[in-house]
């Protein structure tokens, strides 16, 4: 009779039946996302607001409900949501979310609330109304931004994907999607992050390193907070790196030291800048000019964006003229082929030696005397 009882009048747990409920109730809400029909999705409840997400140009949208915890008329979902945005995303964007459900006296569910799960990152339509602009090379997503300003976005981003191209070749998908909340706050939830991680940084790039040809594409998620103090060549140079940073992507794996891939980064994005070498590296050329030489490149620990500020312009800087010494010395296509050579080994342990013996003919230790006889003779 307990047992009876526990199974339901149909001998199904009853757990099941609201878990097949609302996978079918979040269905109908995906298909009219995808159909673009704000009717069919209000009649599935409320949760995200429809005209925040209607500009999103999506080319797949669907969920997977991972558990409901149901407390008589009410319940939560824990669910997957994966999308695809149409033109740039090889593979599904998995998102974690959370719906509070409540059912009706007919015994039909709908969506109450729907947010990011626990300790996951928001999406930029959980911040308000997304307003898309696109770009010959870029689709630019922006909430709580000027049409001018995205536009604005898009023109860099248009400039900087062939300036990768030449320099580090035509082999990635030569599209970029940029992310532009109306603050810090807005970056950070994006990231899923403090906002006082990323008060000085002007833009970030997602994205899985050595991920596959299918992997969804690198997300370029600005700071506009720290982003408009920044001049003309400023904000260019920084797209162009963050860009450079999506190219690199599939190139780009645990073997990867971060000077070497901030330091390519930057050399990229400052490639065609004009700068001097003492313009573009200020806070090393100080220490060099105060006898305070590096004895070594940074380690990856020195990249935090938490801590010292001057510390950290010392090792982006570090890492570009390790790349520009390369690029000086073995040319630009060489330094291509030592970064890619890098990338190929899947562990740290022995890479940058096999790469720097057979790209480079030379060793660390005698590739980082030489680093450092560059900037002094650079930045001294």
């Amino acid at each position: 009779m307990l047992l009876a009882s526990l199974a339901g009048c149909g001998g199904r747990p009853t757990a099941d039946s609201a878990t097949a409920d609302v996978q079918r109730l979040l269905d109908r809400r995906a298909a009219a996302v995808l159909d673009r029909d704000e009717r069919a999705y209000e009649r599935t409840g409320e949760g995200t607001d429809f005209a925040k997400l209607r500009a999103v140009p999506v080319a797949a949208w669907s969920y997977r409900v991972t558990a409901v915890h149901r407390t008589g008329d009410t319940a939560t979902a824990d669910a997957e949501l994966r999308y695809r945005v149409a033109g740039y995303d090889r593979a599904p964007v998995t998102a974690g979310r959370t719906l509070r459900l409540v059912r009706d006296a007919d015994g039909r569910w709908s969506v109450d609330t729907d947010r990011p799960a626990r300790k996951a990152a928001q999406q930029l339509w959980d911040q308000g109304a997304v307003q898309p602009v696109r770009g010959r090379h870029s689709l630019v997503l922006g909430v709580g931004q000027s049409g001018r300003a995205l536009r604005d976005f898009a023109d860099l981003a248009d400039r900087a994907v062939p300036a990768v191209s030449e320099a580090w070749g035509t082999d990635w998908s030569r599209r970029v999607v940029v992310l532009v909340p109306e603050s810090v706050e807005g970056m950070a939830g994006l990231l899923g992050s403090p906002a006082s991680s990323y008060r000085g940084i002007a833009a970030v790039t997602t994205g899985e390193t050595g991920a596959p040809a299918r992997a969804p594409a690198d997300r370029i998620i600005v700071n506009p907070d720290a982003f408009a103090l920044l001049g003309g060549l400023g904000e260019q140079v920084v797209v162009t790196h963050e860009t450079t940073h999506v190219a690199t992507r599939t190139r780009t794996t645990a073997a990867t030291p971060l000077w070497l891939s901030e330091g390519y980064a930057d050399w990229v994005g400052y490639r065609a800048a004009g700068r001097t070498p003492a313009e573009a590296a200020p806070e090393l050329s100080r220490a060099v000019r105060d006898d305070r030489l590096p004895a070594a490149l940074p380690d990856d620990g020195d990249f935090g964006f938490t801590g010292d500020a001057s510390r950290l312009a010392r090792s982006y800087e570090s890492g570009w003229t390790a790349c520009r010494l390369i690029a000086d010395r073995w040319g630009e296509a060489r330094l291509g082929a030592f970064y890619r050579a890098v990338g190929e080994h899947r562990q740290r342990a022995g890479a940058l030696e096999d790469a720097m013996r057979t790209v480079l003919g030379t060793t660390p230790d005698a590739f980082t005397e030489d680093w450092r006889a560059y900037l002094r003779d650079q930045l001294g």
